[in-house]
């Protein structure tokens, strides 16, 4: 086994030396597979820390392998342990590519206690996407990932330092144990994280990885920065105080953002549409975030020149952006779908709805209104309900004193036999499914059906009906800093 790849891989570089200047834009981290490598590495060429997603890492690298991906056989032939780098390929790699009429391979879903190939797929998928996205540059890159994603966050982020990765992002949650997760990798150290479990019984349960069981024992290895995604100045004071590590800096993301949005503070009501309503105690204090002295990025509604000047003068190091480099044309969206979208929003017609019951999480979550995806409630009424991917499944005590996993958007009738609640299944989408779909990758179901697509977008989607066609992640930096607008 050679040494990880931040040491041997050519040409992949070192990380970011110290006294690198900090980026003003980063790109968001948008899943599955929106923010893939492609993207990712377009934006640092041209100046931005470029951010690929950790989000179904896993089922992504199958799937592309299924689909004959020779860039992923590229990065395969740099993981620093060829056997099983050479087993994953024997697996799963398809010449040519599947025929169309066959479902991809699935992975085996992981549980608290048996984490199977699940975990060492996405130590390598990770690997993977972060080897291909700094490829051939000097760059930062950094990684995203969902707190919520309790199960899957470990492997993804070891893998990701195993590529050099340099900055690691994460919101839809409370992240109090990655810092210290990091510190435990970067060490070659296993490390034990305690994710909620609902029901009778403990509150948390453990949840091991360690490097030693995947060959990386006391292998050192460089502990990226930690920016965690928040919406509260008092969430930021807490992590700084009560986080198991350090914190190098802040993303503060408000409720114009697409994917999961924090629910709103105290007492909710909805809007006419049944859209949750955000007020004075959802905006951050960031008079009381340049008190606790940590770089931060506004995101959210950051897409302009305007917002980019704003967020200067309140003292931030720049904004996270997302929207726009969602449609660029490096970003891994479908490229049906994303035209489709486009012409939606030139036409007027892209409407984006603050969705209190799609995710499975219970946070809110940004739908964009599209005629043939899961947004339109026939399409979402005649898809037959199944969790065979999982990632938003959640930890609950059984009956007999055991851990089980169930997910609010599986068949109604399994959560409920899991001691869910009934009215908890209303209107809950597969994400997971769905956002495989938008990036291309959308499961052919047995009974025949091809699942359906689900967008997400930020409010600032509707600016996208004056862009031309085809424009380019260099072309959203350029413009983001002054320039014209493409």
């Amino acid at each position: 086994m050679t040494l990880p790849p931040a040491q041997t891989s050519q040409p992949n570089p070192a990380l970011t030396p110290p006294g690198t200047p900090l980026p003003r834009i980063i790109q968001g981290g948008m899943g599955v597979a929106i923010s893939d490598w492609r993207l990712a590495k377009a934006v640092s060429l041209a100046g931005g820390l470029g951010v690929v997603s950790g989000t179904g890492i896993d089922n992504l690298l199958v799937r592309r392998l299924q689909d004959g991906d020779t860039d992923t056989l590229r990065a395969l032939a740099h993981f620093p342990d060829q056997e099983r780098a050479r087993k994953v390929i024997a697996d799963y790699y398809i010449a040519g590519g599947k025929p169309q009429d066959q479902p991809y391979k699935r992975v085996p879903l992981p549980t608290l206690t048996r984490q199977g190939p699940a975990w060492g797929l996405a130590i390598v998928g990770a690997f993977v996407e972060v080897w291909l996205a700094r490829e051939g540059h000097p760059h930062p890159v950094g990684l995203n990932l969902l707190t919520k994603l309790q199960l899957h966050t470990m492997p993804a982020m070891y893998g990701a330092m195993l590529a050099g990765v340099d900055t690691v992002i994460m919101g839809a949650g409370i992240p109090r144990e990655v810092p210290g997760a990091l510190d435990a990798f970067a060490q070659g150290l296993p490390y034990t994280f305690r994710v909620d479990v609902k029901g009778d019984g403990p509150a948390t349960a453990p949840l091991t990885l360690d490097p030693a069981d995947y060959g990386f024992g006391g292998v050192k290895l460089t502990r990226p920065k930690f920016y965690p995604i928040i919406s509260s100045h008092v969430l930021a004071g807490v992590l700084t105080r009560k986080a198991t590590g350090s914190i190098q800096g802040f993303v503060i993301e408000g409720p114009t953002a697409g994917g999961h949005n924090a629910p709103p503070r105290g007492q909710v009501t909805y809007d006419e549409r049944g859209q949750p309503v955000y007020g004075e105690r959802d905006v951050v204090d960031l008079a009381e975030m340049r008190k606790l002295g940590f770089p931060f990025w506004l995101a959210g509604g950051s897409g302009s020149p305007q917002a980019l000047q704003a967020a200067l003068a309140e003292g931030a190091a720049g904004v996270q952006v997302g929207t726009l480099f969602a449609y660029c044309a490096e970003s891994g969206m479908r490229d049906a779908t994303k035209q489709t979208a486009l012409a939606a929003v030139r036409e007027g017609q892209a409407d984006v709805f603050t969705d209190p019951l799609a995710s499975p999480t219970g946070f809110p979550f940004k739908v964009v209104q599209l005629q043939g995806t899961l947004s339109e409630p026939e399409v979402y009424a005649e898809r037959r309900r199944i969790c065979d991917i999982g990632y938003l499944r959640e930890f609950y005590w059984s009956a007999e004193g055991k851990t089980g996993l169930r997910c609010a958007a599986e068949p109604v009738e399994d959560y409920v036999r899991k001691g869910g609640k009934v009215e908890d299944t209303v209107g809950r989408k597969c994400l997971c499914n769905a956002l495989m779909a938008d990036a291309g990758f959308p499961q052919l179901q047995k009974w025949g059906d091809l699942e359906p697509p689900l967008i997400t977008s930020g409010d600032d989607v509707v600016k996208l009906s004056t862009w031309k066609p085809g424009y380019t992640a260099a072309d959203v930096l350029a413009y983001l800093q002054g320039g014209a607008q493409p």
